[in-house]
């Protein structure tokens, strides 16, 4: 049986987007022909790959077994097409933690297979300028952005924990109250500790009154603070979660609903006309959108 790229590049764009409006976006073309290539192929494969939603796609078992299989085929030979075609860099913008941990290994094979990437580090504010002026052709924020002309789409849910090293958790046990942390030095990102205050509000109910004994404006530093000893914090999840699960840090507090921020990538639309733009923003949304 014989089945086109195309109708392969067009399911898994629909895979990884969960659209297929998404998809025809990236792609390209008219959400009528996605949707013709899509039925083309669930009758060439005979089975249905995809339910339909009042918001968008969900795959069925085949659709995802589909996609393990054809994603990294098609993602090299993409990679490679990409990097003849479109010489150019993409310029990518975010906090400097998450463009480390996350963009970038979700971005690897594309980097591998020749596609030219540049990083910016920043905050909302600066990294939002450099979209709106072309010198970003995409950007993480950490807040939506209300500008004209740039599209923002949820695309990651950042989940807070509180944690310590072994020596502060063994003597605390679970907190369940900010009192309980008043021996403990406490490690902020930033003056503000904007990310302590959220908590403390969220989780506790109360305002955060302690100054942090140590600020670090770089979540990597306050992790490694953390991991040595030094006191306690609150981290996204993704940096801490290899700490948990290998012991070397410990959860202080299970709230039922733990923190949570949205971030959002920005771009401006002509921006995706490029083939290397709209790969590198189809891969963060399959890789990273939860």
């Amino acid at each position: 049986m014989n089945v086109s790229l195309d109708l392969l590049r067009s399911f898994l764009a629909v895979h990884r987007s969960g659209s297929v409006t998404a998809a025809a976006q990236v792609l390209g073309l008219a959400q009528p022909t996605v949707t013709a290539q899509l039925k083309a192929l669930e009758a060439a494969l005979g089975r249905t790959l995809f339910d339909r939603l009042p918001r968008g796609v969900a795959p069925t078992a085949a659709a995802d077994e589909l996609a393990r299989r054809v994603a990294e085929p098609l993602d090299a030979l993409e990679s490679v097409t990409l990097a003849d075609d479109d010489p150019a860099a993409v310029h990518v913008g975010g906090p400097a933690e998450f463009v480390c941990e996350q963009v970038l290994p979700a971005l690897a094979g594309l980097i591998a297979g020749g596609l030219q990437v540049r990083t910016t580090f920043g905050l909302p504010d600066g990294l939002l300028d450099g979209v709106a002026d072309g010198r970003l052709d995409l950007a993480v924020l950490s807040v939506r952005p209300r500008r004209r002309g740039i599209v923002a789409e949820a695309f990651y849910d950042e989940e807070f924990a509180l944690v310590a090293a072994p020596v502060w958790a063994d003597r605390l046990g679970r907190v369940a109250a900010p009192g309980e942390l008043s021996s403990v030095p406490l490690i902020a990102y930033g003056e503000e500790a904007p990310i302590l205050r959220r908590y403390w509000r969220t989780v506790f109910g109360v305002r955060l009154t302690r100054t942090p004994e140590l600020v670090v404006p770089d979540l990597r530093g306050a992790l490694a603070a953390t991991l040595a000893g030094a006191g306690a914090t609150v981290l996204p999840e993704y940096l801490c979660h290899a700490g948990l699960d290998d012991g070397a840090l410990r959860l202080l507090a299970e709230p039922e609903l733990p923190p949570l921020n949205t971030l959002f990538l920005a771009y401006r639309p002509p921006a995706t006309a490029r083939r290397a733009v709209a790969a590198v923003r189809e891969r963060l949304l399959g890789e990273l959108r939860r």
